[in-house]
């Protein structure tokens, strides 16, 4: 089926969903790189009005990616709740939009709907939507997870101390971690990026930070972000696994050459539910994304980056995770060229994300040679708080010496708090309290003054 729109006296068709999908969508280099994108901005606007004009039930006959061809496919087809779905089937993708914005959508019939949605509605949506836009629905959406403690409670902003180290040096990391916790982040997760794989190294920091979270009595998660085969594999040895991590993709063939499949991922999800190591819940998953991580991998299917993103958003759903984090600027200019695109990409994925049901958090960042720099993460950082962002990276410095880019630092959340009154996760915020880290309206206290600080410097230094 072809969609047809014009402006003035040209007229523009497009021979299917997938063409209009990809036009439609805000300028940005990935989709040029891969030869999708709308050659003009007429081209564009055209692409977008035809878009608001297509219901929203077309998607579910007019599959962008074959049902035989792609298991993220067959998952968003299989799962769909048509039910769920009921309340805004009869509506059109600009009627939605309208719809999304207005009274009616309350953040209670925005949770029940959620299910009821594939990733492709909810990317055509996005589409046609202005940066207000998305930052005022996605502010409505209530995604609220649990494990040690509680995540996505309105008013609430979480932070993901990340503490990498260049050669996985044990008191580097424990350094980095005594810093951030003095600062008051960590409450969504203390999560390291290792250099190596080496199962023995492995180990050593998941003993780490369970040392260091049970000696302190910290209501928060670890992380060790290696591949999900390593993290069965250290399962089935006795390792302390809070959180089970795993970067994701939008269609069957990124997800292989990111060495997973669906099936793989049910089998990590069930190893970690088998420890039970959640005392306030049991959502363990821990998903990274990124838009062009299919086109990266050569297996978009012609698909434009942004709906490919959003199908990531479906693989994630079913393991009902704890956090899932777009890592927006971190695959280059090739992808997100400049701030005005990482901006617009930031904003999306959160509101996406959120719509379809899932605890979104934002890595706000760039690589150093896109054009960009730190007042653009700044910009998207107070954009995403007032959005309801439920967590954001806390980096010592912004500037990750591991990963080579820059991202937000421990300061940030400091400010954004500051600046848009959020407070920390309800059980980190308490122990924060009794740690006199802060006082009782939240703001941070002179570390000196409190007694943990003797103890935490000595575990820094005797890690090993």
């Amino acid at each position: 089926m072809s969609y047809h729109h014009a402006i003035g006296a040209r007229s523009y068709r497009f021979d299917t969903l997938r063409e209009l999908m990809a036009k439609a969508t805000p300028a940005r280099s990935g989709d040029y790189l891969a030869g999708v994108a709308a050659a003009t901005a007429e081209e564009r606007m055209a692409a977008r009005l035809a878009l608001a004009e297509v219901p929203l039930a077309r998607f579910r006959e007019d599959l962008l990616i074959p049902y035989e061809a792609d298991d993220v496919t067959r998952l968003i087809v299989d799962g769909f709740d048509v039910d769920a779905f009921a309340p805004v089937a009869s509506l059109s993708v600009g009627e939605f939009r309208d719809w999304l914005l207005s009274d009616q959508a309350t953040p209670a019939m925005l949770t029940a709907l959620a299910p009821g949605l594939m990733p492709e509605m909810v990317a055509a949506v996005s589409k046609i939507m202005r940066n207000q836009d998305l930052i005022l629905a996605a502010r409505k959406c209530r995604v609220t997870t649990r494990f040690r403690n509680t995540i996505g409670l309105p008013g609430r902003l979480a932070v993901r101390l990340q503490p990498n180290h260049p050669t996985d040096d044990p008191k580097g990391i424990a350094a980095s971690t005594l810093d951030g916790l003095l600062y008051g982040c960590g409450d969504a997760v203390i999560g390291i990026n290792p250099v190596s794989d080496e199962p023995g190294k492995l180990m050593a920091m998941w003993r780490l930070l369970d040392e260091l979270i049970a000696r302190f009595d910290i209501p928060t998660q670890s992380c060790v972000l290696t591949h999900v085969t390593r993290q069965i594999e250290a399962i089935e040895a006795g390792a302390p696994i809070d959180l089970v991590f795993q970067s994701i993709a939008g269609t069957e063939a990124a997800n292989k050459s990111f060495g997973i499949n669906l099936a793989m991922l049910q089998e990590a999800y069930e190893a970690g539910l088998s420890l039970k190591r959640g005392t306030v819940g049991d959502n363990l998953m821990y998903f990274e994304t990124g838009q062009g991580s299919a086109l990266s991998a050569n297996a978009h299917h012609g698909v434009d980056q942004q709906t490919c993103e959003v199908r990531a958003y479906a693989v994630a759903r079913p393991f009902k995770p704890l956090l899932v984090n777009t890592v927006v600027g971190f695959i280059g200019p090739e992808y997100l060229y400049d701030g005005k695109q990482i901006i617009r990409a930031g904003l999306e994925d959160h509101f996406c994300g959120k719509l379809l049901g899932l605890p979104m958090g934002v890595d706000v960042c760039y690589t150093n040679h896109a054009e960009a720099d730190q007042d653009d993460m700044d910009n998207l950082l107070v954009l995403l708080g007032a959005a309801g962002v439920t967590y954001v990276m806390g980096i010592p410095g912004a500037d990750d010496i591991m990963l080579n880019y820059q991202s937000t630092s421990f300061h940030d959340s400091l400010f954004l708090r500051e600046a848009l009154g959020l407070r920390h996760a309800p059980e980190f915020e308490e122990w924060l309290l009794k740690m006199r880290l802060i006082d009782a309206q939240g703001k941070l206290q002179d570390s000196r003054g409190t007694s943990v600080l003797p103890a935490l410097t000595a575990f820094s230094e005797s890690a090993r």
